[in-house]
């Protein structure tokens, strides 16, 4: 497994001095923004997409760094019900997976989104309960937009030869791992998961375990490395489904945390050895949602944890087993 990063978090610098800085630290792949919530800084979409003169200039670059690209990223809500929001989101993620295809690589990070509860609404609607039943029936409207959207966008990636791996992320159709499958379901296999732990952790999902289930269908695509730290005296409070802003830290039930700042290196040890267990050898791309710390230190004691967790050299022969 490559030790990667999503540079958002680096966006005030250009990317050479971005790819610099990083692949002082040993980094060894990297995730680029290229539109929706995650921006543009570094990579902008439209300027290299069909321009092999700025292609170039961008693996010659990567090249000098001694880094890859692991995924393209553009998180937005192609299932918007507002007609422009959903048009705008689609074009980046069409886009982004026909310039992945352009570059040579082989995976799209974004979100499932999220419709209305319903055809005459016009604010998205995250349904977390089927009762009262109308609630049930606008989840069922909900998986019927996703099934007409995602299906023809699945094609479209297979066209491409490009995996669209999906976060699973509360605010979204799919937010949690049978979510996921289920849309791969319906889809094809280019539809699979951006495995974020951070979000599972504090709605009480094991993380190993999720990884297992999705390892089983082949459906980890991506990876993102998050930690996040759920803090009890809060949650016993008021749960777990927090609406304190981010930055009112003494108040949140939980936050994102850097690498081993919500769960100690032996369960990133764990995770990283799970992954294996299913296969999964592609990047652990680092997302620095910190509030605690600046990017640079969350960023830096992340590769720190990780570098003593990955493996690096292939499994050998069980030897003893024999």
């Amino acid at each position: 497994m490559d030790i990667g990063v999503l540079t958002v978090p680096l966006g005030g610098q250009s990317l050479d001095d971005a790819l610099a800085y990083l692949d002082d630290l040993g980094v060894d792949a990297v995730e680029l923004g290229c539109g929706g919530f995650p921006g543009d800084d570094h990579l902008d979409r439209e300027a290299y997409l069909d321009n092999e003169e700025k292609q170039a200039e961008l693996q010659a670059l990567l090249d000098e760094h001694d880094l890859r690209v692991s995924a393209l990223a553009t998180h937005n809500n192609p299932l918007h019900p507002d007609d422009d929001r959903a048009a705008e989101a689609d074009r980046e993620l069409r886009e982004a997976i026909r310039l992945a295809d352009q570059l040579d690589v082989n995976t799209v990070t974004g979100f499932s989104g999220l419709p209305a509860g319903g055809p005459n609404d016009d604010v998205p609607n995250w349904i977390t309960a089927p009762w009262p039943t109308e609630h049930a029936d606008a989840h069922e409207y909900q998986w019927r937009v996703a099934d007409e959207y995602w299906s023809d966008l699945a094609a479209h990636a297979g066209a491409h030869d490009v995996d669209v791996a999906i976060e699973m992320h509360p605010n979204m159709l799919v937010y949690e791992p049978r979510g996921l499958l289920e849309l791969r379901r319906r889809t094809n296999d280019r539809i699979g998961a951006n495995f974020d732990p951070s979000h599972l952790y504090w709605q009480g999902i094991d993380v190993t375990e999720a990884i297992r289930l999705l390892g089983e269908d082949d459906a980890i695509h991506h990876f993102h490395a998050k930690d996040t730290k759920v803090y009890e005296s809060n949650a016993r409070e008021k749960g777990v489904l927090d609406t304190a802003p981010y930055t009112d830290e003494p108040d949140r039930s939980w936050l994102f945390r850097s690498i081993g700042y919500g769960h100690g290196e032996s369960h990133w040890k764990d995770v990283v050895s799970t992954l294996r267990m299913v296969g999964y050898d592609g990047a652990l791309s680092i997302e620095h949602e910190d509030s605690l710390t600046s990017a640079r230190e969350g960023l830096e004691k992340a590769v720190d944890v990780l570098d003593r967790a990955v493996f690096e050299t292939q499994s050998g022969d069980a030897y003893w087993a024999e």
